[in-house]
């Protein structure tokens, strides 16, 4: 009898040895390749936020030479993010076709020529098919690098790493500043024909260095390369063990059986994108239409609440707040870039250590405040009779503020969770989806700034904004659910679930841990086994 007891304690104690061992450590170390992939991949998104940064300085100079009205600056500034629908909804079926590598070439390709147009314009018409060229090259990488961002990181960083593309656009924005600048001295046909036309140079420098990164895992997988995939995944997984899981999961989303070891193999048809738009657009399961008014809502509250009016548009604000001086408007706009991109700097060591949830909805409650407190000081300042400086030092505070804000939870956010919650067949398409929704809205906002502060006041439009980032909280509380530590092809099982069901939904897992918790506590090593694979995979 006791030499029964000894053998079953010995076995219990092999069991709980190979769970450790089996076990990611508690705080893996960052994965130095798949950091260099995403940093690549991101630094795409330079594209938009350069456009967007530059342009808003160099309407200045654009509306002198050019001598045009504000409705065509407006139309100038917001075209380029309608034009950008025609890129992103390409880029999803493009990246399928030819790889998510080779389609960051061809954004960047695309972007050259919009940028050469844009410098060597000589009338109205000629830039706005420069913009419309830039627009096309902007849509392919902004749907095109979170997409490859999420589908070549680990779980444990994959919040860390898919927020690097709104670290960069807000780089581009902060360098679009900096290039208003420098050329803001030099002759009013040159400067701003220089402060467009340089954003030809990292568009070249970047498509040259992208060609070194490996293709996505996953899209490896779709094409039948399982051997190419797996030296990928050893590569840009935190263990060998993960990088194992992670395989055999892709393998299950493309209808490869698991026990397939040959490096090429034949995949079944329905992976390679066909029916995907009628799957999701019409036949859609309650999973995949939930993921859908997640990412899709996700995207247009971000522009909806106002951020393309600030950033495009922050002169005009400084100007309505009491500066006059365009050095000086161009200094604090210099200044809302830096405030950006420090703040989206802090947001990416945040979002896999808190949350995505906590994160988002902490960000919007922040910039409801400070929009509504931007609109009331803008108001003071409209009808008061001589300058107010405790209103123009609030209006200045509260514009960095709103950046801040936006940055360290609403910009990056929107970009990781619309890249990882659609399932492995449907991703491309999902995130273009998603990207066309965003370029839509923010083209309608940025079209529409100055007309709208003209008929309602500027800061009744902050107004107005800050009532649409209070509806944007109540869709994130009741429609979001945690995706932090989730494997990609582990979503489907979060979503489908709606408002008050995700408390429900919560509970009961927790109530089924414990369960299994006291099982393994009476000497149920299955049930040990199965908490280590549940947590493994949370």
């Amino acid at each position: 009898m006791a030499d029964r007891k000894a053998e079953k304690n010995n076995i219990s104690d092999q069991t709980q040895k190979s769970i450790v061992d089996f076990d990611p450590p508690k705080k893996p170390k960052r994965n130095m390749y798949a950091i260099a992939c995403a940093v690549l991949a991101s630094m795409t998104s330079i594209l938009l936020g350069y456009d967007i940064g530059v342009m808003s300085g160099a309407m200045i100079y654009i509306k002198k030479d050019l001598k045009i009205n504000d409705v065509q600056v407006e139309v100038l500034a917001g075209i380029l993010n309608l034009y950008c629908l025609i890129g992103s909804c390409a880029a999803g079926r493009t990246s399928d076709w030819i790889g998510r590598r080779y389609t960051i070439v061809v954004a960047q390709a695309i972007f050259f020529v919009g940028a050469i147009l844009m410098g060597f314009a000589t009338n109205y018409a000629f830039l706005m098919v420069g913009r419309f060229v830039a627009g096309i090259g902007v849509g392919f990488a902004l749907m095109i690098a979170p997409v490859y961002t999420a589908e070549v990181s680990p779980a444990s960083s994959r919040g860390f790493l898919t927020s690097f593309p709104e670290v960069f656009i807000n780089g581009g924005i902060m360098l679009g500043y900096v290039s208003n600048y420098a050329f803001s001295k030099l002759p009013t046909h040159l400067g701003w024909r220089l402060m467009l036309g340089v954003g030809a140079v990292p568009s070249v420098m970047l498509g040259i260095v992208v060609l070194g990164m490996p293709e996505s895992p996953r899209w490896l997988v779709m094409q039948g390369r399982l051997g190419d995939a797996k030296r990928v995944l050893d590569k840009t997984s935190d263990s060998k063990e993960e990088a194992d899981i992670r395989l055999a999961d892709i393998k299950g989303a493309a209808g490869i059986p698991e026990n397939c070891t040959d490096d090429i193999v034949q995949v079944p048809k329905q992976s390679h994108g066909e029916d995907v738009w009628k799957e999701l657009l019409l036949r859609p399961t309650p999973s995949v239409r939930h993921a859908l008014i997640a990412a899709v809502g996700i995207h247009f509250f971000q522009q909806s609440s106002g951020i393309d009016s600030v950033v495009l548009y922050s002169p005009r604000i400084f100007e309505k707040a009491g500066i006059t001086s365009t050095n000086d408007k161009l200094l604090a706009t210099v200044a809302v870039g830096f405030t950006k991109t420090v703040f989206i700097l802090v947001a990416t060591f945040l979002l896999d250590r808190i949350g995505r949830r906590p994160l988002l909805l902490s960000s919007v409650a922040g910039m409801i405040l400070s929009l509504a407190t931007l609109g009331i000081g803008l108001s003071i300042i409209e009808h008061s009779d001589h300058k107010l400086m405790w209103a123009v030092a609030l209006c200045i505070a509260m514009v960095l503020s709103y950046v801040a804000f936006f940055s360290i939870g609403m910009g990056p956010i929107t970009w990781v969770y619309s890249s990882e919650v659609f399932p492995l067949r449907l991703r491309a398409q999902g995130a273009s989806i998603g990207v066309a929704v965003n370029r839509v809205t923010s083209g309608v906002i940025s079209m529409t700034f100055l007309s709208l502060s003209k008929g309602i006041t500027i800061g009744g439009a902050f107004f107005l904004y800050a009532s649409i980032a209070t509806v944007s909280w109540i869709f994130f509380y009741f429609m979001l659910p945690e995706t932090q530590g989730r494997t990609l092809e582990d979503m489907e099982g979060l979503f489908g679930n709606f408002g008050w069901k995700f408390a429900k939904l919560n509970k009961n897992e927790k109530q089924q841990k414990e369960e299994v918790n006291h099982a393994a506590g009476n000497g149920n090593g299955k049930g040990q086994i199965q908490l280590a694979r549940d947590e493994y995979v949370d």
